[in-house]
C-alpha cells in the first residue's frame, strides 16, 4: 500500500534572482502554488517591413519575441504553521522589487545629480530567471505585476492575493555576447530544437499530398 509520504513532491515554478556579474543566486522566489494557465506568445523577427522586399520574405533577424503570462494565488491561511506577522506583504514585496532599482541606488544617483553630474548611468538590475521545471530555464524581464488582495488581517496586513505577472523572455538579441543570460537563452533554444527533433516526421500522404 502506497503511503502519502511516499508519493513524489510537485515541482514548484518559480523565479531565480541572479547577482550580474558573479551569477550567484541572491533571491530564490517559489510560486506557493503552480499556475493553473500559461500563455505563452511568440512573435517572429522577420528581416523585411510587411510589404518590403521580397527577397527577405524568408529571412529572420533574430529569435523570436517571446512573452509568458500566467495568474498566481498567495496565500497565508493555506501554510498557518508559518509565522506570517506582516501576511503576505514580504512576498509581494519580493515580486514588486523586480520592477524598482534599488533605493540606495536612487538615493547615490539623486546625490550625483545635486553635485552637477550630467549623465547618470542608468541601473542595472539583477539578472531574473523564469523557472518552469528543469526543461525551462528562462532568462526574463518582468513586464507587468497586477495585484489583487482579496483579504486582510486585523492590522490590515494582505493574507490573500491574486497576482498577474507578465514576463519577456530575454534573447540573445537583448543581451550582450557571452552575457551569462544569452547563454542560457542559447541552451533553452538548443534544448527547443532536440525536441523538435524528437516529434516524429509526418507524411506528406496525411495532408492528401503525394508526388513531391
Amino acid at each position: 500500500m502506497t503511503r502519502y509520504t511516499d508519493l513524489p513532491k510537485p515541482i514548484r515554478s518559480g523565479l531565480v534572482v541572479l547577482d550580474p556579474v558573479r551569477g550567484t543566486p541572491q533571491r530564490v522566489i517559489v510560486m506557493q502554488f503552480n499556475p493553473d494557465t500559461l500563455e505563452r506568445s511568440l512573435a517572429p523577427q522577420a528581416a523585411g517591413a510587411e510589404q518590403g522586399d521580397r527577397t527577405e520574405a524568408l529571412r529572420v533577424k533574430g529569435p523570436a519575441v517571446e512573452t509568458w503570462k500566467f495568474t498566481a494565488e498567495i496565500d497565508a491561511t493555506d501554510q498557518l504553521e508559518i509565522p506570517a506577522p506582516h501576511g503576505i506583504h514580504p512576498q509581494l514585496a519580493a515580486l514588486e522589487t523586480l520592477l524598482h532599482p534599488p533605493s540606495a541606488r536612487i538615493r547615490r544617483n539623486q546625490a550625483l545629480a545635486a553635485t552637477g553630474t550630467l549623465e547618470i548611468t542608468p541601473v542595472e538590475n539583477p539578472l531574473t530567471l523564469w523557472v518552469w521545471g528543469a526543461g525551462r530555464v528562462l532568462p526574463v524581464r518582468l513586464t507587468e505585476l497586477a495585484i489583487t488582495e482579496e483579504a486582510f488581517d486585523a492590522d490590515l496586513n494582505p493574507i490573500r492575493a491574486t497576482v498577474g505577472v507578465g514576463l519577456r523572455v530575454l534573447s540573445v538579441s537583448d543581451l550582450p555576447t557571452g552575457h551569462r543570460g544569452a547563454e542560457l537563452y542559447l541552451v533553452h533554444l538548443a534544448q527547443q530544437e532536440r525536441l523538435a527533433g524528437s516529434a516524429g516526421a509526418g507524411r506528406l500522404e496525411a495532408f492528401g499530398l503525394g508526388g513531391w
